[in-house]
């Protein structure tokens, strides 16, 4: 038995084979959307910290900001619930703030940054990192309260928290 190709019998296989394709990168879409969906990490928040309005506007260039023109360099503003604590990541995204108020229990104090890549809460000695605000402390499951930082121009931050 001899297999004849030609030309015209490959033409009319090809339609075939393209619907195929669609059908296959459909599905393909279809499931790293859903792994995607549910591959994201859920940042717990605390119903113990209140809900405040925040929206400040800071000017890096001032004394008291001086230091965030430096990678690593942090510097606090109130506002928030007990202050709030920005600093220069010098990665992308360059700017996080972060409030100072205990996440865990109700802390009379804020807490505490002295320049390492943890905050610590006075109150249970819990630890949050920098970097994510993920607890660092076992047995705590909520982060620290992160705000959004916009730069509005090279000396100029907005801290929002919508």
């Amino acid at each position: 038995m001899r297999f004849n190709t030609n030309v015209q019998n490959i033409c009319k296989l090809q339609p075939f084979t393209y619907k195929l394709d669609i059908i296959t990168m459909r599905k393909l879409l279809l499931l790293f959307s859903i792994i995607i969906l549910f591959s994201c990490e859920k940042n717990e928040t605390n119903d113990i910290l209140p809900d405040v309005p925040v929206n400040i506007t800071i000017n890096t260039d001032l004394p008291q900001f001086i230091n965030l023109q430096t990678p690593t360099g942090y510097a606090e503003t109130s506002g928030g619930i007990k202050g709030i604590l920005i600093l220069n990541t010098g990665l992308t995204p360059l700017y996080k703030a972060y409030d100072r108020a205990c996440p865990n229990n109700d802390c009379s104090s804020a807490m505490i940054f002295d320049g390492s890549l943890k905050m610590k809460c006075p109150c249970d000695n819990s630890e949050y990192s920098i970097i994510d605000g993920s607890p660092q402390t076992s047995g705590n499951i909520h982060f620290a309260r992160e705000y959004r930082v916009n730069q509005i121009n090279p000396s100029t931050l907005n801290i929002t928290n919508f």
